[in-house]
């Protein structure tokens, strides 16, 4: 079995346990393999596994590796993890089923144009800055509320569920748990939120999908 199989199913058994460990038998996360920078011969083994979540941060490597490819397997979800600009909204409208980072009004007023000329809805997560770092991009969480309301009753937008990348200050669990209110707060379904080095912690307050990248296909160049 190639190496990032052998990673995904092992990360796959780590999750169930921990489910196990928290009592909460219904939690069903997702796992989206982040297959930025990886060439497609890596990704292959897991599509054919049965793998459907892959996620991509930029969007013209996304159109390089994922066109052709969704062509043959249309049953594959992608997903926009990487700051997405205004500029890309087309093209990304065009290639991805879900945008993790939806973080500004003029984004947004985009991205509900493009889905109009496309006849697409896609799936969107409002991206937090719940670490309030000014170097980061994401919705405040005193913005949270209005935000939401005028992506979804001004722009008919399909919100449903909110994400994070938090401080790298080993403190992941209080954001998480932070973040864990403002999904309830807002009445959403999906929380997005752990990497390689925190998705059991994001586990632990209910993350419903997490991004892992380096842990399936190693550290990259």
């Amino acid at each position: 079995m190639h190496n990032c199989l052998d990673n995904l199913i092992e990360i796959q058994k780590e999750i169930q346990l921990k489910i196990i460990d928290t009592n909460n038998v219904t939690q069903k996360p997702k796992i989206i393999a982040v297959t930025k920078t990886n060439p497609i011969e890596n990704i292959l083994p897991l599509i054919n596994y049965g793998h459907l979540d892959y996620g991509e941060n930029k969007v013209q490597e996304a159109l390089e590796k994922w066109e052709s490819i969704k062509g043959d397997f249309d049953h594959l979800n992608l997903h926009m993890i990487g700051k997405l600009q205004t500029n890309k909204v087309k093209q990304a409208v065009s290639l991805f089923d879900y945008i993790h980072s939806l973080d500004n009004l003029k984004l947004a007023e985009k991205i509900s144009n493009e889905q109009v000329k496309q006849n697409k809805k896609m799936k969107l997560f409002i991206q937090i800055n719940i670490g309030e770092e000014p170097q980061k991009s994401g919705v405040y969480i005193s913005d949270i509320k209005k935000f939401y309301k005028s992506c979804v009753e001004g722009l008919g937008l399909n919100i449903i569920g909110v994400m994070c990348l938090p401080p790298n200050n080993n403190n992941s669990s209080s954001y998480f748990s932070k973040m864990k209110n403002l999904k309830n707060y807002l009445n959403l379904k999906e929380l997005s939120m752990g990497m390689s080095n925190d998705y059991l912690d994001a586990i632990k307050f209910e993350a419903t999908y997490i991004r892992i990248g380096s842990k399936i296909f190693g550290k990259r160049n």
